[in-house]
């Protein structure tokens, strides 16, 4: 697929910046949520500033384009619950009352993952690890205060995030939860999330669920929490992509596989890595580092056009492949409104410019994007 010419991208920037000022009163026609509006909801991570006034353009932009919403930090537990007891909602209330303003499904992420999670949740009041009781009093207590302060203003949640293994022969990760607790950490954690919120849609997110193994060892897991009737409604799969990595086929074979479950499939952290790395593709562990290469930053004077074309093409390919499972996908959400915000910035090696996202780093869309708004054109022909 070829990247549309420069001529036509201007003549569209132009549409985009003009259609800005009338997004308030009327969507303009070059609007991802209005685009797939029959399809799938299209989201977008934001952070703190793009929400709160601080960047007022951006949460404009991401307003008038997108039909759902997930807080990149700030619902997680160490942002929600730093000591115990003592709980801030001042940033998750702004998110909560941004998606109401726009007429956008908030997405809580997360409730139980291993990162994120301040170290006193998993220690006794001696110092030594906390007893299987006690860290699932906090656990319950911790989701119950949070599920239940925004019962019917967040759509769905991340309940368990990244449990499952890369490699080895365990299935699930060794974490602290699966340590103190066990492998049915995974369960009680929807059976409390259902309890403070029966409405709300309950999910399991990971990233890597395109690799075979990995992928058989998350359906082998969901088909235990389903034969146990655990309350789990959808799967997110975070799709942390490179350029060529991994092949469409196995892209759409995790979302048969899901769905022949009878769960929801959502892309939860879309985005498309365009730089170099050393290290195995697709495993998107937070806690992953490799050291610093001018040869691994390429790209720091901006993107060359064959590679706008290239992410254009990969991008178009994606939601094509979405479009093909309507009863299935629903919901495409991107990790970050525009290139400067990206966390790959920063993984696995600080301070590099990556460029993975549908809007560059001075708010204009990308080929990309309209590559993407083209497969919802064609698809409603």
């Amino acid at each position: 697929m070829r990247s549309p010419s420069l001529g036509l991208l201007l003549v569209l920037t132009a549409i985009w910046v003009a259609g800005l000022s009338h997004a308030a009163k009327n969507e303009d026609k070059a609007s991802l949520r209005t685009a797939f509006a029959d399809h799938f909801l299209v989201g977008v991570a934001l952070n703190t500033a793009q929400i709160d006034g601080r960047s007022p353009k951006e949460a404009e932009i991401a307003a008038m384009q997108f039909s759902s919403l997930t807080p990149e930090n700030d619902l997680k537990w160490q942002s929600l619950q730093p000591w115990p007891g003592r709980y801030d909602f001042k940033r998750a209330d702004a998110y909560a009352d941004f998606a109401e303003k726009h007429r956008m499904k908030l997405i809580g992420h997360t409730l139980v993952w291993h990162s994120q999670t301040p170290a006193w949740v998993f220690q006794g009041e001696d110092g030594k690890p906390a007893t299987r009781e006690l860290l699932l009093k906090r656990m319950r207590d911790h989701i119950q205060m949070v599920v239940g302060r925004y019962k019917g203003r967040i759509h769905g949640w991340d309940v368990v995030n990244e449990a499952l293994a890369d490699g080895g022969p365990e299935t699930l990760r060794d974490s602290p939860w699966k340590r103190i607790i066990g492998d049915d950490f995974i369960d009680q954690a929807f059976r409390f999330a259902k309890e403070a919120d029966p409405k709300a849609e309950l999910y399991y997110n990971d990233y890597g669920l395109e690799d075979p193994r990995k992928r058989a060892r998350c359906i082998a897991m969901l088909r235990g929490l389903i034969e146990r009737g655990v309350p789990i409604d959808g799967v997110g799969t975070q799709s942390h992509f490179q350029l060529s990595q991994p092949p469409l086929a196995e892209v759409e074979e995790t979302i048969k596989q899901i769905s022949a479950l009878g769960l929801k499939v959502m892309v939860t952290e879309l985005d498309v890595d365009v730089l170099p790395s050393r290290g195995a593709a697709g495993i998107a562990d937070i806690n992953r580092r490799e050291q610093a290469d001018p040869a691994l930053n390429p790209y720091a004077d901006g993107l060359p056009e064959e590679i706008q074309g290239k992410l254009a093409s990969r991008y178009a390919e994606l939601f094509q492949v979405y479009l093909k499972y309507p009863k299935s996908v629903t919901r495409v959400t991107l990790w970050g409104l525009h290139d400067g915000q990206s966390w790959l910035n920063h993984f696995p090696i600080r301070g590099r410019s990556n460029y993975p996202l549908l809007i560059d780093r001075s708010l204009k869309p990308k080929p990309a994007f309209f590559a993407v708004l083209k497969d919802a054109s064609s698809e409603k022909r």
